[in-house]
């Protein structure tokens, strides 16, 4: 199993960047998405020799545990260009970290992507890919609860080991009834 993601410019500094250098299990691409196109085409290939690559299809991550921000492409635009399925996969219970606590992941079913898909997928194929997996995962997280804050050390923990983008914990997003709300905040939030 591989992660795909960007590379931080120092992956020795955080918790998360030194577990995923020390494993080898990394998939990176450099900041301002430099490298890129190496990234892609190293994915396809261990995809098409089956190995599983995992892609946090958010692009970041947020408070709240039934909300799913927009999904960025990436992820069903190499699918497509493997011609390997999609399989949605949720966690939940990590936004605050304790002892004790439950995390619960759910796998979706695989969604097919298109057989003998080209070497450059069509717009409206990954947009359509990235729909289905936007509803499937909407799905899976719908029923589970936003936990309460844990003490000051699951506090602590929790900060330590996230980076938010905001600098901060932003606040709650709205619950999977108003997902348009969410994605438009999302909208005005991406640079």
């Amino acid at each position: 199993m591989y992660f795909f993601g960007p590379e931080q410019e120092e992956m020795r500094r955080g918790l998360r960047n030194r577990l995923m250098r020390w494993g080898g299990v990394t998939v990176p691409y450099q900041p301002g998405k430099r490298g890129l196109i190496a990234a892609t085409a190293r994915t396809g290939s261990l995809l098409r020799q089956g190995a599983v690559v995992a892609i946090a299809g958010e692009g970041r991550i947020h408070a709240g545990e039934g909300v799913v921000m927009p999904l960025e492409d990436g992820p069903a635009y190499l699918s497509l260009r493997a011609g390997v399925p999609l399989v949605p996969v949720s966690i939940n219970g990590t936004s605050w970290l304790g002892f004790r606590r439950v995390v619960r992941v759910r796998v979706g079913l695989p969604i097919e992507a298109a057989r003998g898909a080209p070497a450059r997928p069509r717009p409206e194929e990954v947009a359509h890919l990235t729909a289905q997996a936007q509803s499937s995962l909407e799905t899976l997280v719908a029923d589970f609860p936003d936990q309460p804050r844990p003490g000051r050390v699951g506090r602590w923990l929790t900060e330590r080991f996230n980076e938010w983008p905001e600098g901060s914990r932003p606040p709650l997003p709205a619950r999977s009834g108003d997902q348009e709300a969410v994605r438009s905040a999302s909208r005005l939030q991406t640079p």
